[in-house]
């Protein structure tokens, strides 16, 4: 019988090349850590010499420092030497044998030593000699440990691996030979004088510098502001340099006069304009240096201005620049000579200083050449809507600028559409405009405000209104700076709330809407802002649509007007709409003046009744929170005129209120108005308010967990957070801070009410509960809402019928997909447009 146990040669003979491999991984690891200090030190030395480090020292200094390297250099040999040690063959097997499981190359070499004369064990044996050397097989070469840290805790050796490589990359291992030079007395007694020299271009210029002694050519163009840099070696007097670059000619009156000595070794200079350097002396060169100048940076307007619907500017412009533009300027002043001088305007103005905007520049990329947009809102300017020039100014790196064409144009401002509010504004830049106009924007703010009851709509409006015209009257005589900025933002800010008003109520922001885009069509108004106008009729529409189906009122009411409700469907409303937009984007004002007049009789006309039935809990929830709103409104009033008296005691109601009689007095005789006590009443009210809120809070129906309800619960926790800071302020007597938490409480207030009216319409939805109907009855007995729909009992907005019936309904179906596709394929529509009929496609 063969006997078929693999033999150790065997296996080592197939394992030879993971053998030696290992072996010289060993080999590798004893070589590094005996040898690395040498190294290390080989690396230094020889990037000090690449660097010409033996070059700035005398010879003296470069012998003893060479000597000291020389005996460094023995040191880290003999230390390496006798550390070094060479592995053999048995080291590298048994690192080999290590690595493998069950070490399969000694157990090869191994003799069975127990039952050598029974079969069985035999077996067992030659099965175990058999399974080690197909482990051995499988052996692969050990990576070698070339780990140094514990040696070199440091990282010596990195810096000189880095040293290294920097010499390599910009120093010259030519200089190395120059070494041998010092014990000869120097390179100048060897070879002569010697030089090196370099042209460095600006950094902005973004190009390399250039070494002199490896250019061939004799003539160089340079960038402007390139500066020169030239070292001399040898004796002293071998070599000049003589150069007509930097403007610093010989002999010239005012000249620098030459270095000489050992500074004549070194020289720099700027390149200023064309002209000769010349190395005078043995082994010297000379270049014609020609100047490539530095183009001045480039500026204009590149487009109309544009102008957005709240007064904001766009106005785009290009730059550009050789090199690149580092910063640019905007400069506006005032084109008097094109001022209509009338009215306030007649009045010699008070110096004011042109205005001055920084450009918007690239935040990444190239600067070269770039086009922009200069954005901003300067309504609030002294100079909005006047004639002005426009002048656009670059620099770039060298410090030179480029200035466009000077533009006239009117400086763009938010444009006011009620006849009230535009006549603060105006009164506002008279103002501004001279401060010896104070007196007379005093008298005519005065006569606006004779009849109050008949053009504000707001009573703050009014009243901060009277405190600015108290103030102004008796700053008049020595109006100053400060407070003539200072009443100017306090009209702006009344001119603001008498333009946009409160729109918490949907009958009067509908109101409102519709008042100022007819104004804003007789007025002529940009395209931009006849959009938004559009946009806020829409959107004013659809909440008083809203609040008209959500209303409830008696049945009897509901009888007796009937006969004179007009039904008004979605459709067609949206058909009016789009039919007034229409009408405007072509031109056809008048038309749409008529068409905006039918359409507000017809929503005046429109009207939503009760029907039998006792008040729901979300509607009695609903009811509360109104009521809570008033009550903090009013509170808010009385604070208001809390504050306008600490401005003029005991003036409050007298000599500015012909439309108002009694109001002083009434104020006075209220026990929570003026001094402490009236502090203390003021936030007595608000702490009853904020607990009134807290009990309706508590109250409140269950909703479930809809987002609408979590937003009604965050709001009124947001409400009854602002009531708590106001009670603080009124206790501390502060009124102003006071009016603002009061404010901030309102505006929670309504947003809760805003989505407990959602989340009770939801609620209903869900529930099923059609109720019955309201509205105009129609022909076949069916209340119905002013859009035609039948809502619930409730005042659910919306119907449960088919909207689409007939044979056809298919085909309409695809038509209303159809066309909501091509609509939302027009980008021109509003974004909030966009993304509701997006929505509406990724839902159908």
């Amino acid at each position: 019988m063969t006997d078929s146990t693999p033999r150790p040669d065997d296996t080592l003979a197939e394992l030879r090349w993971p053998l030696r491999l290992t072996w010289a991984g060993l080999l590798a690891e004893r070589l590094s850590r005996a040898f690395w200090p040498l190294a290390s030190l080989v690396l230094l030395v020889a990037a000090a010499l690449a660097f010409g480090a033996h070059d700035l020292l005398s010879p003296a200094a470069a012998f003893a420092i060479g000597g000291a390297l020389l005996a460094a250099l023995l040191g880290t040999l003999v230390y390496g030497l006798r550390s070094f040690r060479r592995p053999g063959r048995a080291e590298a097997l048994d690192r080999l044998d290590r690595s493998l499981p069950g070490r399969p190359l000694a157990a090869l070499s191994d003799s069975q030593a127990i039952g050598a004369g029974d079969p069985a064990s035999e077996a067992v044996w030659r099965a175990h000699v058999t399974r080690m050397a197909a482990r051995a097989r499988a052996a692969r070469a050990v990576a070698p440990d070339l780990r140094l840290s514990s040696r070199d805790p440091y990282g010596l050796r990195h810096v000189a691996l880095i040293a290294f490589t920097v010499a390599l990359i910009f120093g010259s291992f030519l200089r190395v030979a120059s070494v041998a030079d010092l014990g000869k007395g120097g390179p100048a007694l060897a070879s002569g004088p010697s030089w090196e020299g370099w042209i460095e271009p600006p950094a902005y210029t973004a190009k390399p510098a250039i070494y002199l002694n490896d250019i061939s050519d004799t003539r160089l163009a340079v960038p402007q502001g390139s500066r020169v840099t030239l070292r001399l070696y040898g004796e002293v007097g071998a070599l000049d340099v003589t150069e007509t670059v930097s403007g610093r000619e010989p002999g010239a009156e005012g000249a620098a006069a030459a270095p000489a000595g050992i500074d004549a070794m070194a020289r720099s200079f700027e390149v200023i304009r064309d002209g000769r350097v010349e190395i005078d002396g043995s082994g010297g060169r000379s270049w014609q240096i020609v100047l490539s100048p530095d183009i001045r940076p480039e500026v204009r307007l590149t487009g109309e201005i544009d102008v957005t619907a709240d007064g904001e500017m766009r106005q785009p412009f290009s730059a550009s620049d050789d090199y690149g533009v580092t910063a640019g300027e905007a400069t506006i002043t005032l084109d008097l000579a094109a001022v209509e001088r009338r009215y306030g305007l007649a009045a010699e103005p008070d110096p004011r200083a042109p205005l001055v905007l920084d450009l918007p520049m690239p935040i990444s990329g190239d600067r070269r050449q770039f086009t922009e947009t200069l954005v901003e809102n300067l309504s609030q300017h002294p100079w909005a809507g006047l004639p002005v020039q426009l002048e656009l100014a670059v620099e770039d790196a060298l410090g030179q600028r480029g200035v466009s064409a000077p533009a006239g144009m009117v400086l763009p401002g938010r444009r006011f559409f009620d006849p009230l509010a535009r006549a603060v504004v105006e009164q506002r830049q008279a103002l501004l405009w001279a401060r010896s106009n104070a007196r007379e924007v005093a008298q005519v703010l005065r006569a606006i405000s004779y009849r109050p009851d008949e053009i504000f709509r707001n009573e703050s409006a009014y009243l901060q209104l009277r405190v600015a015209i108290r103030r102004l009257e008796r700053a008049a005589p020595g109006l100053t700076a400060e407070t003539q900025a200072e009443l100017a933002g306090a009209l702006w800010d009344i001119a603001v709330l008498i333009e946009d008003g409160d729109l918490s109520d949907a009958a009067e922001r509908l109101r409102r809407a519709q008042e100022r885009l007819s104004e804003a069509m007789r007025n002529g108004a940009s395209d931009a802002e006849i959009a938004q106008l559009m946009d806020e009729l829409r959107e004013a529409t659809r909440d008083y649509m809203r609040q008209l189906a959500e209303q409830q009122q008696d049945e009897d009411r509901q009888q007796a007007q009937n006969g004179e409700m007009q039904e008004l469907t979605g459709d067609q409303l949206q058909q009016m709409l789009d039919r007034l937009q229409q009408l405007m984007e072509e031109g056809r004002m008048a038309e749409a003046q008529q068409l905006l007049q039918m359409l507000q009789q017809m929503m005046e006309n429109m009207q939503v009744t009760q029907g039998p039935g006792g008040d729901s809990p979300g509607q009695q929830a609903m009811e509360g929170l109104a009521e809570t709103l008033r009550d903090q409104q009013g509170l808010s009033d009385d604070a208001f005129r809390d504050l306008q008296e600490q401005f003029n005691p005991g003036q409050q109601g007298q000599g500015e209120g012909e439309g108002r009689e009694g109001e002083g007095e009434q104020d006075r005789a209220d026990p929570g108005q003026g001094g402490e006590d009236g502090q203390q009443s003021l936030a007595e009210r608000q702490e009853a308010l904020r607990r009134e809120l807290e009990r309706q809070q508590q109250t409140l129906p269950g909703l479930g967990a809809s987002p609408e309800s979590e937003g009604t619960r965050e709001a009124l926790d947001r409400a009854g957070r602002a009531m708590d800071e106001a009670e603080r302020s009124l206790r501390d007597n502060d009124l102003a801070g006071a009016l603002d938490d009061q404010a901030r409480a309102m505006e929670a207030l309504r947003e809760g009410m805003r989505n407990l009216g959602e989340a009770l319409a939801q609620n209903r939805q869900q529930r099923g509960e059609d109720g019955q109907g309201r509205g105009r009855a129609d022909a076949g007995g069916e209340r119905r809402d002013p859009l035609g729909r039948a809502p619930g009992s409730t005042g659910q907005v919306g119907t449960e019928d088919s909207m689409l019936q007939g044979e056809d309904v298919y085909r309409r179906a695809r038509d209303l997909l159809d066309e909501i596709r091509r609509r939302s394929g027009e980008q021109n529509r509003p974004d909030l447009e966009l993304d509701y009929l997006r929505r509406l496609l990724e839902r159908f």
